[in-house]
């Protein structure tokens, strides 16, 4: 049994104001040819198909499409599951009439989480793998609120009950493979964060619970699961040491620091119950570059890029004091014509000068919202004992936030 494990696709996601639907399109087409070629059974979509909630028409586009096009590949099975970004009423919206083409879609979680452990079939109607189809877990999803809870009551409650809900799910898949005359494999997914994950600054990831954000230790995962296929980390990587349990991070660069990561997909192939994992490097579809310096140093990195035939979407970190203007206009005269293309300048001397800091090492948009609301209460001397409580509050507000923004959408 084989199968591909990918997520945090965030299809119609633009950067900085530029379409990306072609490398969405070329990043599809390959992933297609992947699945032939390498003769893969089932694929795994663990959340975060689309940016937002409602996608444009280009983007559903690109997914049906897709979808359409993956029963020639000889992938008997897709499962896709949502993430924080997705709206699960719209992933759900057509599920009965994808099933028929065995794409299994969950949006939101089921009343019974039995009902999560889902039995797909070999070619000859035999039971070949068992798929916890855990989507993103809200808050509202696994505990009751009370009146007079503290945070930390809210945190542990949250993941007792993301604990519980893996527990169910498991469980009722373990009980199906008891009943089976031979095992097989059980992997589960989900979209969280994981305690110890790795993330970047820019890369728009939200830490996604109050309280103890990022804390679910991997010692929740029920030991009945042979692999685990996380999704919302957009850098790959293993969890808690352990080789099967893993993110597949975003198989395209999210932003400029994204760039400089290896993306990838994950092929996992299994000899009765056990996994062996290969990591397939996904293609470089739209080079981007960010580069820092004075002016001299831009040109002349500029220049090497373009003797090189380069098509590269630029970020410009300019370090001279004076001068910013004529540098971009000096560097659009220079790529004129080469499909080369500044996309962002950044003035890091302008910004030092406005933070009042000596060394420019970073700008407002490289700063989460807790970094921001940190610098504020350290700007206005908050006492020390209060700045807990107050980033607990700032914390929970903005989960309220984002969980009104999936709502909206």
């Amino acid at each position: 049994m084989k199968l591909i494990h990918t997520s945090d696709w965030h299809l119609g996601r633009s950067l900085y104001g530029r379409k990306r639907y072609d490398e969405f399109e070329q990043f599809l087409d390959w992933l297609l040819e992947v699945i032939r070629e390498r003769q893969a059974e089932a694929l795994l979509v663990s959340g975060d198909v689309f940016d937002t909630g409602t996608p444009s028409n280009r983007a559903q586009e690109l997914y049906y499409r897709f979808l359409g096009k993956i029963s020639r590949t000889g992938c008997r099975h897709v499962v896709i599951t949502a993430g924080n970004h997705d709206s699960p009423t719209f992933l759900d919206a057509p599920k009965t009439l994808l099933r028929y083409q065995s794409v299994h879609v969950v949006g939101g979680i089921d009343e019974d989480p039995a009902n999560e452990a889902l039995i797909l079939n070999d070619d000859k109607g035999r039971p070949e793998l068992i798929v916890c189809a855990v989507p993103y877990l809200r808050d509202r999803d696994v505990r009751l609120a009370e009146a007079g809870e503290s945070m930390d009551d809210k945190a542990q409650k949250m993941l007792a009950g993301i604990e519980e809900h893996y527990k169910r799910v498991c469980g009722a898949a373990k009980a199906a493979r008891d009943a089976l005359d031979q095992p097989v494999p059980i992997v589960a997914m989900g979209h969280l964060f994981t305690a110890g994950g790795r993330t970047e600054k820019e890369d728009g990831v939200r830490e996604l619970y109050v309280g103890g954000l990022g804390q679910v230790r991997p010692e929740i995962f029920p030991e009945e699961i042979d692999y685990l296929a996380l999704g919302h980390l957009h850098i790959p990587q293993t969890v808690g040491g352990r080789d099967h349990f893993r993110y597949s991070g975003s198989p395209l660069p999210m932003s400029f620091k994204e760039s400089e990561q290896n993306k990838m997909v994950l092929e996992v192939e299994f000899t009765g119950t056990q996994p062996q994992v290969r990591e397939l490097a996904t293609p470089c579809f739209r080079e981007l570059k960010r580069i820092r310096g004075g002016h001299d140093e831009l040109m002349q990195a500029v220049t090497n890029l373009k003797e090189q035939g380069s098509q590269a979407w630029l970020e410009l970190e300019y370090t001279d004091e004076t001068g910013a203007g004529i540098l971009l206009e000096d560097v659009k005269s220079l790529i004129e014509g080469t499909g080369m293309e500044v996309v962002r300048t950044n003035d890091l001397r302008m910004v030092s000068r406005i933070m009042g800091r000596e060394t420019p090492l970073e700008t407002l948009s490289e700063l989460s919202e807790e970094e921001v609301f940190t610098r504020c209460m350290e700007a206005r001397s908050v006492p020390e004992p209060q700045r807990e409580e107050l980033m607990d509050a700032f914390k929970e507000i903005l989960a309220s936030i984002h969980e009104q923004d999936i709502r909206a959408e």
